[in-house]
């Protein structure tokens, strides 16, 4: 059971004073994050693509790159690259660069995007959402199969047996596909036989079963061996040394900022209550001392059962300091509470 961290580089205003943490110091203070995250165990990291002020992370790989020369084991990713608005080649290119300068801890997580502002700024149409992603999906895979490439299609010029450099250290470069609960996109991840992770922001977690074994069928009908296939999820969620400490800190950014989306999609206004039932037992928020989110990610694997968890630390802007220390109780206190706990699940069966 691999245990990381996610986050889209949040450089939102403060929900007190209003000021905002510079994109500078964001993405410096991401650098600091991943080594602490390598130096007390975690497994891996990852940064999601965003194109817009509220976020910093709008190349993962560059800020993945500039912590893997101080890091040893932790694996980078991106969480996830919007490969529907771009370049199937520069991906490759940047995660294999990555790769290297890792010595092979990079993954890519590709997905369709759920914010759309990559598609405008880098000339795409939303009216060729789904087939944008499922041609460039087609490429990158071909790319990471084969040093020299030919392929043709409809939103990108042909490659006529052109190399693509530098190469993986990884043979194959780890591709996973990212969903919000899509079931075409679960499918097609089956199908292709490819790792699958789960955004789970609401409802219960529970209910994403369907779609795990939805998942599962297709890998199987496809001639994949679904047993070996690693699946994630990722949600939302804060550790502090009380529950109590970890919900009245995390609450007022993750209102903040889910008021903002909200209003963007048509949601109703996130109320305390809301954020109350989220973080109970069977809720989608892993918010609480080091024992109750082991035991929320423990109940999580016996439900979907899942091989990597991404716990989004800072859904808005939170004290460096307090993310910090959210970051090494997961790695030192929350992880060792779950494995210990599945080897001993592991054992009685």
């Amino acid at each position: 059971m691999e245990i990381g961290i996610s986050t889209f580089l949040e450089a939102t205003p403060d929900p007190v004073t209003g000021a905002a943490i510079s994109h500078a110091e964001r993405l410096r203070n991401a650098v600091e994050e991943i080594v602490l995250a390598d130096q007390v165990g975690l497994d891996v990291y990852g940064i999601g693509e965003h194109h817009r002020p509220d976020y910093a992370g709008s190349a993962p790989a560059v800020v993945l790159a500039a912590a893997a020369a101080m890091t040893k084991r932790i694996r980078l990713t991106s969480a996830v690259t919007v490969l529907s608005s771009d370049d199937p080649v520069r991906v490759y290119q940047a995660f294999a660069t990555l790769d290297g300068i890792s010595n092979g801890r990079a993954e890519i997580m590709a997905g369709r995007g759920s914010f759309i502002e990559s598609f405008p700024l880098f000339g795409y149409s939303l009216d060729d959402y789904d087939e944008l992603f499922e041609e460039k999906l087609e490429l990158l895979l071909q790319i990471r199969a084969s040093e020299k490439v030919t392929w043709r299609g409809k939103h990108r010029p042909p490659i006529q047996h052109l190399g693509v450099y530098p190469r993986s250290v990884q043979n194959p470069l780890p591709v996973w596909i990212a969903s919000g609960g899509n079931p075409e996109s679960v499918v097609r991840a089956g199908q292709l036989g490819l790792p699958i992770a789960l955004a789970i922001i609401g409802g219960m977690p529970e209910r994403f079963a369907p779609l795990v074994e939805l998942y599962k069928e297709a890998a199987a009908r496809a001639g994949h061996n679904p047993d070996t296939l690693p699946i994630a999820t990722h949600s939302h969620g804060f550790v502090a040394d009380t529950t109590e400490q970890a919900a009245e800190l995390f609450f007022p950014p993750t209102q903040a900022q889910m008021n903002v989306i909200g209003r963007e999609r048509g949601w109703p206004p996130y109320t305390r209550e809301t954020f109350d039932a989220a973080r109970s037992l069977r809720g989608a928020l892993y918010v609480g001392d080091p024992e109750y989110v082991a035991e929320k990610i423990v109940l999580l694997r016996k439900n979907l059962g899942v091989t990597r968890f991404f716990l989004h630390v800072n859904v808005g802007t939170m004290p460096h300091r307090e993310v910090l220390r959210a970051i090494e109780l997961l790695g030192t206190k929350v992880a060792p509470l779950v494995r210990q706990e599945l080897a001993r699940i592991e054992a009685k069966e």
